[in-house]
């Protein structure tokens, strides 16, 4: 039995439990998984009583339990790793408290020091806590918690990100448009993108594009943003942070899992059922051998017009623990999608009806398959991976482009082999980790355009040829570094290195375009231990982006289009004692030369240098601390202040870039008192500009002008109804409370104008677990 309640029932607890028999020892078979669930399993079979606060155990993990224990030394074996630690309050009554931090003069022992791997491992607490840089994970209860059913709805919680709503040819839910830190959001390609470590863009190096995302939020156990400190290991577009998606684990023991969300927007003309839904099937059996099935499927439309939607994205995943230290794992997904585009609107005609659409020919598809097949060894102070992928990928869709609608398929594949190596040692009063990786990537593309008169039927594969080009890339990327540990400091110095060679045909005029970029880009990254509960850190860091296939024939104003080149720098703290976690850091990204691509007339625009500076911070708290009273309550804030401004000599010196918001951030509130969980969220973003002459009126196209800022409220109450009913979970939620009308625009894209945001939106979650 689990409780969450007040002092008083707690003391109410330890004094009962004072004539309750202990229990001496049982059997436990408990997998693997969220702390929470481990404990209220624990709780039900030993009948202790277990006391802490909603948040204190947020986002922990637990290794289960598998064997026979006592109930002290039980519960022990479940916080271990966790940073709680269990306080008896009576013969079967227990607390848990976060593990007293020791004085601030007290040594750090340098047995304590471990090997890490892999900096994004699986995104735990710890993992975060200790990395040397601005770093946010969002865990599956939270989607759940907020009624998000799109990782652009999960991104747009995190500090010092932008994901718009749907807009331009990126406008469906088989894209996604996110920049970080005042970087254009279009298509997220400033970012590198990863699902379990693997490149997740249809051509990592030549088109580093999301118009086809294969990242179903309901496949998903967490999204890990990487904003800084990783770029060594993680590269090399990294000016945009490194986003990973962290895919549903393999359990331990034998696991149905099953939920829906459907949704509606009665204040839109277009008010249709939006469903969404995902299955997790599987375990592992004695011997090691595991495996899962993972569904995720989506079928209806959004609150515009011609808006319908659906994608189905199925995974399969397995594993084999050889031995006590080497393992081999392997995923195969395949994920299938289609979806209308409702596109940009006019003035007039979103004045006439913001929900409509008045491009009813403009569609979008795709599909990818994935093979992902790694080994792993780790025992003692040594780590060994090798992690081989290979990504077949279709993109393609109707548009209409003016005087021609066009049918555009691409066809890309990758392959891609990646290793790392991590020793460790101790080399006097220092402890070192040292790094080697080596990843190599081929890629191939085949990008082709029919066309065929805006009045007439859709082009097909016998309509006119207006587009014939092959690309391709190879890749080689290695990087080396050493975390140090002496005293309270983790120093690891690193450099990443490139190497590409890309090239791209040109079929119809029989043009080629090649070019070859090597670059070094060296980091240091620095982490100060002030205690067990405040980490100091500050680094920099180098980016570059290759030149993508579409901008190879392209020249500017200042001549050939080159690699684009940036350095960050991070400087920040974090605080982490259980029931307050936060974090603050200020960052600088300077551009030597930032493009943007016009979609329109294929043309790249110079925005030459810029800046990007500001502020970042994130805050969640658990009220228990305060009083008794608020026993149950949290409260979480998130704000980022974002000055992205043009640094180019011209008339856009000093201009605001477009798509940027100067201020942006989250505020809640939650509650959980036994199976019920209610809560109340804003987000807030001030406004922004569409071009870079930061032009304020509106155009007649909607396409420029001022895009104002907003602020957004939203709610939703929970009941779990427990083993006794399959773990059955039922949620209501409201999205947008007081229907609050924005929107944002589209500039220079092919479907250019205006697009309204999302109004009111109820609904309803289910979910079953055995």
């Amino acid at each position: 039995m689990l409780l969450r309640p007040s002092s008083l029932a707690l003391l109410l607890a330890s004094t009962l439990s004072l004539a309750a028999p202990a229990v001496l020892a049982a059997e436990y078979h408990i997998a693997a998984g969220s702390l929470e669930q481990a404990l209220n399993q624990f709780g039900r079979e030993s009948g202790a009583l277990i006391s802490y606060g909603s948040q204190l155990t947020q986002g922990l993990q637990s290794p289960g339990l598998q064997g026979e224990y006592a109930l002290d030394q039980g519960l022990e074996a479940l916080l271990r790793g966790s940073g709680l630690q269990a306080r008896q309050e009576g013969a079967n009554a227990f607390s848990l408290q976060p593990v007293a931090a020791p004085a601030a003069s007290a040594p750090i022992e340098l047995g304590a020091s471990t090997v890490v791997g892999d900096w994004l491992a699986e995104a735990q607490a710890d993992n975060v806590f200790d990395h040397p840089g601005a770093r946010d994970v969002i865990r599956r209860e939270q989607f759940e918690r907020s009624g998000a059913s799109s990782p652009r709805e999960v991104l747009n919680r995190i500090p010092g990100v932008n994901a718009p709503g749907t807009s331009g040819t990126g406008g469906h839910d088989l894209a996604l448009n996110f920049g970080i830190r005042g970087l254009n959001p279009r298509l997220a390609s400033r970012s590198t993108v990863l699902m379990d470590g693997i490149p997740v863009p249809f051509a990592p190096y030549g088109q580093p594009q999301l118009s086809l995302a294969p990242l179903s939020l309901g496949n998903m156990d967490a999204v890990d943003v990487v904003r800084g400190g990783g770029a060594v290991r993680y590269g090399p577009q990294n000016v945009g942070g490194i986003v990973n998606f962290v895919t549903r684990a393999i359990p331990e023991e034998a696991t149905f899992k099953a939920a829906v969300q459907n949704q509606m927007t009665p204040s839109s003309s277009h008010d249709g059922i939006k469903n969404s839904a995902n299955l997790l099937v599987g375990g592992t059996n004695a011997n090691g051998l595991g495996g899962a099935l993972l569904y995720s499927g989506s079928r209806g439309g959004d609150w515009r017009e011609h808006s319908d939607t659906q994608i189905d994205d199925l995974m399969l995943k397995g594993k084999l623990q050889l031995d006590e230290a080497n393992s081999l794992h392997a995923m195969a997904q395949y994920y299938e999608g289609e979806a209308e585009m409702p596109g940009g609107l006019s003035q007039a005609a979103y004045d006439a009806d913001p929900y409509q659409s008045t491009r009813l020919k403009d569609k979008f598809w795709g599909r990818r398959t994935l093979v992902n097949v790694g080994y792993d060894y780790k025992q003692d102070d040594r780590q060994v991976s090798v992690n081989s992928f290979f990504t077949k990928t279709l993109r393609s869709g109707y548009l209409d482009q003016g005087n021609f609608v066009s049918l555009s398929p691409r066809e890309y594949w990758v392959r891609g082999i990646e290793t790392r190596f991590s020793q460790g040692l101790a080399l006097g009063d220092s402890w070192h980790e040292v790094g080697v990786g080596y990843r190599y990537i081929n890629e191939a593309g085949h990008e082709l355009r029919y066309q065929a008169p805006v009045n007439g039927d859709l082009p097909t594969s016998s309509s006119f040829l207006g587009r014939d080009t092959r690309g391709s890339t190879e890749a080689h990327a290695i990087y080396l570094d050493d975390r140090i540990d002496i005293g309270r400091w983790t120093i690891t110095p690193g450099v990443r290195y490139e190497m590409i060679d890309s090239e791209q045909s040109n079929k119809i005029s029989g043009q080629r375009f090649q070019g070859s970029y090597n670059t070094a880009l060296p980091a240091l990254n620095v982490l100060y231990h002030l205690t067990d509960s405040w980490n100091l850190y500050a680094n920099t860091e180098g980016s570059f982006g290759s030149v993508q296939y579409s901008q190879m024939p392209n020249r500017v104003t200042s001549g050939e289009v080159k690699p684009e080149k940036a350095r960050t720098w991070e400087v920040g703290a974090r605080y982490d004692n259980g029931d307050l976690q936060a974090e603050i850091g200020a960052f600088l990204i300077n551009f030597d030369n930032q493009y943007e691509s016009n979609q329109s007339n294929d043309a790249v625009i110079a925005r030459g240098e810029t800046r990007h500076q500001g502020i970042e911070t994130n805050l969640r708290y658990a009220l228990d601390g305060l009083s008794p009273v608020l026993s149950g309550f949290d409260v979480h804030l998130g704000y980022a202040f974002v000055d992205a401004t043009i640094r180019e000599d011209g008339a856009n010196k000093g201009n605001q870039v477009p798509f940027s918001s100067r201020h942006k951030g989250t505020l809640g509130l939650g509650y959980t008192d036994g199976p019920w969980q209610l809560n109340l969220d804003s987000s807030f973003q001030s406004s922004q500009f569409a071009d870079n002459a930061n032009t304020r009126d509106e155009s007649a196209n909607g396409a420029n002008g001022r895009i104002p800022g907003y602020m957004l409220v939203s709610t939703r109450a929970g009941y779990d109804f427990g083993p006794q009913l399959s773990n059955l979970k039922l949620a209501v939620g409201v999205k947008n409370l007081f229907n609050r009308e924005y929107y944002t625009r589209s500039f220079d894209d092919n479907n250019r104008g205006k697009y309204v945001g999302e109004p009111r939106t109820l609904y309803v979650q289910t979910s079953v677990e055995f």
